[in-house]
């Protein structure tokens, strides 16, 4: 990086083990846990593709989720810069449009957050292995930013290995990522096949990582409580 960010020290990044993991909907879990609690939520999604026209403004409906959670911060835009139509890697979308990621504004973008609040979610474009442009990947991103990752995971069939080769990934990337622990989100409400009363238990005794929870489909808040601020840790701190 060509500079310094004037990042807000605390955050958590949000990831999932696949694009269907339910990122958003954990993040927004996420976000009101902590707003409940009496912080101060910047929300941050570096680029968002598969966006729509709501009144003539290209809308992230991943974006909007966060910043409802937040209580409106700042601005949509602030929430998410650069927005594209496709439901592609963001890349991908723009280069559609004719247009390219910004790079240097992936990054920059959460310095608007930098003094408004007291900690700064950030959901990630994908996977910690998405391409962002031809040469990055999200974990370049999350890297940069240097928050603990929480890592995503829809319970179902699959999801220990899924789980297990995020984890190896964000151990194995550049210099690794700390990852603050693991969600299991149910995204059916009713169990489609028996692994989901096993996953929890099955992840837990092979992560080095904490399994904080599962997310039953629909559920408003974490039960029991999580305290996400701490989980956070600070730039100090790491």
């Amino acid at each position: 990086m060509e500079r310094t960010l004037n990042k807000p020290p605390r955050g958590l990044f949000v990831t999932g083990t696949d694009t269907e993991a339910g990122k958003t909907y954990v993040s927004s879990l996420i976000v009101k846990s902590l707003v409940d609690s009496g912080y101060r939520v910047g929300v941050y999604k570096p680029a968002a593709s598969g966006c729509v026209f709501d009144g003539g403004t290209l809308v992230s409906q991943d974006a909007m989720a966060l910043w409802m959670a937040a209580g409106q911060p700042r601005t949509l835009d602030d929430v998410c810069p650069q927005r594209f139509r496709a439901a592609l890697a963001p890349h991908l979308a723009a280069r559609i449009e004719g247009r390219a990621i910004d790079s240097h504004q992936l990054r920059s973008g959460i310095e608007v957050w930098t003094g408004c609040c007291d900690i700064v979610v950030v959901e990630g474009l994908g996977g910690l292995m998405s391409p962002v442009n031809d040469d990055e990947y999200v974990a370049d991103i999350a890297i940069d930013f240097g928050y603990p990752l929480v890592v995503v995971a829809r319970n179902m069939l699959g999801a220990i290995n899924q789980t297990m080769l995020t984890l190896i990934a964000a151990s194995c990337f550049r210099d690794g990522l700390a990852v603050a622990g693991i969600v299991l989100n149910d995204l059916q409400p009713f169990a489609s096949d028996s692994s989901v009363d096993s996953n929890l238990e099955e992840i837990s005794k092979r992560s080095l990582s904490p399994v904080l929870g599962r997310v039953l489909y629909q559920q408003t808040e974490f039960s029991p409580a999580i305290d996400w601020y701490a989980l956070a840790g600070t730039d100090e701190s790491k």
